[in-house]
């Protein structure tokens, strides 16, 4: 698969996907895409690790839980995050993130993500693999 993650529009708000292989490749890159839409990824060090486990009935819930999580962590903990590996088991998702404590000067700083939502919600196998795809309230 050639394309890891893209944004598109979507009224307000910003739509992510991420794509991959396999459902957990789908999942680290959808939160790759979310993070690129708030900072330049690319001046985030991948130097701290932090473990997120979330738990839902179904892949599409679990996307949203996932993603919800990674929210919640930057922001109590004022990290930001470049680098994912997510590991999922029935229900359950644990996943690594890696980043640096956040400095809005260097990272870049785009638009603050408030939340993401539901619309547009989907996880579902494409040609090649997966994409996971959600709209982010900006």
């Amino acid at each position: 698969m050639d394309i890891q993650y893209e944004t598109f529009e979507h009224e307000a708000d910003i739509g992510i996907r991420g794509f991959g292989e396999t459902i957990e490749e789908a999942f680290s890159n959808a939160a790759r895409a979310m993070y690129s839409v708030m900072f330049d990824i690319s001046s985030i060090r991948p130097v701290v690790e932090r473990t997120v486990t979330v738990a839902a009935p179904d892949t599409d819930l679990l996307l949203i839980e996932w993603l919800n999580a990674l929210l919640a962590l930057s922001d109590i903990e004022r990290m930001v995050f470049s680098e994912f590996e997510v590991k999922i088991y029935g229900g359950r998702l644990q996943g690594r993130a890696m980043g640096e404590p956040l400095d809005r000067k260097r990272h870049g700083a785009v638009v603050e993500v408030k939340a993401a939502t539901l619309h547009m919600l989907k996880v579902e196998r494409i040609d090649g693999g997966y994409v996971a795809q959600c709209v982010v309230d900006v």
